[in-house]
C-alpha cells in the first residue's frame, strides 16, 4: 500500500517553516480575503517545502517562495469552485506576481501581529482564541493541539473550523484594530499567549507537569509582537515574565518525572542566559512604561531568580509587588500567592489568616492550590492532621498526575511521621 512520501526530518527547515507560515499566511489573506481557504493553501505549501528543500534545497528567497505556491494553490482552488465562472475573472486578476524587491529577497511585511488580532478576534471564546492561535500562527496541526490539550481530534478541528467561521460571520477585517480598540484587543491577544504558556509550563491535566513544545511556541509569538511592539510595557513584561519561569524548567521535576517545589530545586540547574534576558526586560519596562500586571509578575518572578538561595529571596519585596498587583488586577490567586509570602514574613498563622479571606470566593474554593499553601501553611504551623487532610483535598482536586503524586506523598508522610 502506498503510504505517501517519506518527509526528511530537517529541523532547520522546520524552524524556518514555522516562522514563516503565519507571515505567508498574513500576506494571503490580505490579498484574497478567506482565511480558510488561504490557511488551508499555505499548509500545502509548507508541506510541499518540507518535501522539497531538504532534498533540492532552500530557494533563495524561501518566502517569497511559499507565497507563490500557497496562491497558485488558492487560486486553482478558486478555479474549481462551483462559482467558477464568477471567479475566474477574479482569480486572472489577483494572479500572484512577486515585486522585484520580493524577487531579490528584500525584507516583506511581517503581518503575524494582524493574524494574531484576527485569531484573538472577541466574538471568540478563550478556548477557540488559544486553538486558532496555534493552528494558524504556531503552524501546530490539529492533531498536535488535541494532543496538547488532551481531546480527540475531530473535536479539536470542530472547534478550529467553528472559529473560522464565527469571525467571518463577526465580519472580522484582516487589518490592525483602531486606535480606539487597540489596546483592548492587544490585552486579549498577550491572555491568550499567557493561557499558552501556562498550559505548556503546568499543564492542567495529563501525567506531565509541563509541556515544553507549547510554553517555547507562547515564548516565540511572544518576542514576534515585542519585536512589532518594542515599545509596549506590558508586551515586554509578558514575554519577560515567561523568560523568568521557563529558566526552571529543568528543576522542576526530578528523574522520575516527581514535582520538586521552588523551595527545594537545584538552582544551578536554572537557565542563567533566559533569566538575565528576562531581568534585562523588566528592568528596562518598569523603568520606562506605566505599570501593568504582566510587568508587576515579572518582577516577582524576578525576585525568585535572583535569589542564589531559597533564604535569600527578598520575600517583603515580593509581598509589596502582590500587594500592588492585588491593586492593579484583584484576583484570588493573587491573594493566594500575597499569602504565602505574607507567612514568610510574618508567620504561618498571619498567611493562614489572609487564606480564610478567600474562603466564600468561589472562583477558587475548589482550586485544588488553595488546599495546597492551606496544607503548607498548617504543616509550618504544627497542625500536621489538617495538613494531611488538606493535602489529600488538594490531590483529589487537581487533574495532574504530577501534582497528585506530589500532594499525596506529602500526606504520606506526614501520616507516616511520629513526630
Amino acid at each position: 500500500m502506498n503510504e505517501g512520501p517519506v518527509v526528511t526530518k530537517d529541523t532547520a527547515v522546520e524552524d524556518l517553516l514555522r516562522e514563516l507560515a503565519p507571515r505567508v499566511l498574513g500576506t494571503l489573506v490580505r490579498r484574497f480575503g478567506q482565511f480558510e481557504a488561504c490557511e488551508d493553501a499555505v499548509q500545502e505549501a509548507v508541506l510541499a517545502a518540507a518535501l522539497n528543500w531538504p532534498a533540492e534545497g532552500r530557494p533563495a528567497n524561501p518566502r517569497g517562495w511559499l507565497t507563490a505556491v500557497a496562491a497558485r494553490r488558492l487560486i486553482d482552488q478558486m478555479r474549481s469552485d462551483h462559482a467558477r465562472r464568477l471567479r475566474e475573472a477574479t482569480a486572472a486578476a489577483l494572479e500572484p506576481r512577486m515585486s522585484a524587491d520580493e524577487e531579490e529577497g528584500a525584507p516583506a511585511a511581517d503581518d503575524t501581529l494582524v493574524l494574531l488580532f484576527l485569531c484573538c478576534h472577541p466574538a471568540l471564546t478563550a478556548a477557540s482564541q488559544t486553538a486558532l492561535t496555534l493552528r494558524a500562527v504556531g503552524g501546530l496541526s490539529t492533531a498536535e493541539i488535541a494532543r496538547a490539550f488532551l481531546v480527540p481530534e475531530p473535536t479539536m478541528a470542530a472547534r478550529i473550523s467553528r472559529a473560522k467561521h464565527t469571525i467571518k460571520a463577526a465580519g472580522g477585517q484582516f487589518t490592525l484594530p483602531a486606535p480606539a480598540d487597540r489596546d483592548e484587543r492587544l490585552r486579549v491577544v498577550l491572555h491568550v499567549l499567557y493561557l499558552i504558556f501556562n498550559e505548556g509550563y503546568t499543564a492542567s491535566s495529563g501525567p506531565e507537569l509541563h509541556r515544553p513544545d507549547l510554553a517555547m511556541e507562547a515564548i516565540r509569538l511572544a518576542r514576534i509582537v515585542h519585536r512589532q511592539l518594542p515599545d509596549d510595557g506590558e508586551v515586554a513584561g509578558l514575554l519577560a515574565l515567561m523568560l523568568l519561569n521557563h529558566s526552571r524548567r529543568n528543576a522542576r521535576t526530578g528523574p522520575g518525572g516527581d514535582l520538586i517545589p521552588l523551595a527545594e530545586q537545584d538552582r544551578a540547574l536554572w537557565d542563567a542566559d533566559q533569566i538575565a534576558e528576562g531581568i534585562a526586560l523588566i528592568e528596562a519596562a518598569m523603568d520606562t512604561w506605566p505599570l501593568g500586571p504582566y510587568q508587576v509578575q515579572a518582577a516577582i518572578a524576578a525576585t525568585h531568580a535572583s535569589a542564589e538561595r531559597p533564604e535569600d529571596t527578598d520575600w517583603r519585596q515580593v509581598h509589596a509587588l502582590y500587594l500592588i498587583l492585588e491593586r492593579i488586577a484583584p484576583n484570588p490567586m493573587v491573594t493566594l500567592n500575597r499569602a504565602v509570602a505574607l507567612a514568610e514574613i510574618g508567620g504561618p498563622q498571619a498567611g493562614l489568616n489572609l487564606l480564610a479571606t478567600l474562603d466564600a470566593d468561589d472562583r477558587i474554593t475548589r482550586h485544588h492550590l488553595l488546599h495546597t499553601v492551606r496544607a503548607h501553611l498548617l504543616e509550618r504551623a504544627g497542625d500536621r492532621a489538617a495538613a494531611r487532610e488538606h493535602y489529600k483535598l488538594a490531590a483529589r482536586s487537581t487533574a495532574s498526575l504530577t501534582e497528585r503524586r506530589y500532594l499525596e506523598a506529602r500526606a504520606s508522610r506526614l501520616a507516616d511521621s511520629k513526630h
